[in-house]
């Protein structure tokens, strides 16, 4: 077992949470949402790349539908969320629906399901790989959500247009 290895692919891994994260967290979060959400990602990171490994290509069988179109449209769906709340007058502090915290969470692990599949070929523990990658992505998330929140301090409602922009860009890209 290679723990470097296992720690670059937990970063790369993270790196997408990290980047949606600091777009989402222009919304103004609050820091409950900022820890809820943090951990959502890192429990989605150490399930998914389990669920991989146990039943991936018995899933990749049975649905037809690629996980990039998928993930596009959980990123058009959170982007274009994000662009209608840029827009409305009122200043107060939304609360996020625990449906929104979900969708974030599945829409940044996706990726961690199809390292899963292939996670014996990194290590004989995927437990551990599991464990590495769940606390690295959690951490990148409340990091990204944090400097988010300071951006909106800065920017305010023009950070979260842009950065639900940006999500339908990142959207699309991801799917080319």
């Amino acid at each position: 077992m290679n723990i470097i290895l296992i720690f670059i692919i937990a970063v790369s891994l993270s790196m997408d949470a990290f980047s949606l994260a600091l777009a989402y967290g222009t919304i103004s979060l609050t820091k409950r949402e900022i820890n809820t959400l943090s951990i959502i990602v890192g429990i989605y990171h150490f399930f998914m790349p389990i669920f991989g490994m146990l039943i991936g290509n018995f899933v990749t069988r049975l649905i037809h539908v690629g996980g990039d179109l998928i993930t596009l449209i959980i990123f058009v769906f959170i982007g274009i969320n994000m662009i209608i709340e840029s827009r409305k007058e009122n200043e107060k502090v939304k609360k996020m629906k625990i449906s929104e915290m979900i969708l974030f969470g599945f829409a940044v692990s996706i990726d961690s399901f199809s390292v899963g599949i292939g996670i014996n070929n990194i290590s004989n523990n995927f437990l551990l790989c599991s464990c590495i990658f769940s606390i690295t992505s959690a951490l990148f998330t409340y990091v990204g959500l944090l400097l988010g929140n300071k951006l909106n301090l800065l920017i305010g409602k023009l950070a979260s247009l842009l950065g639900g922009i940006t999500l339908i860009i990142l959207g699309i890209i991801f799917t080319l």
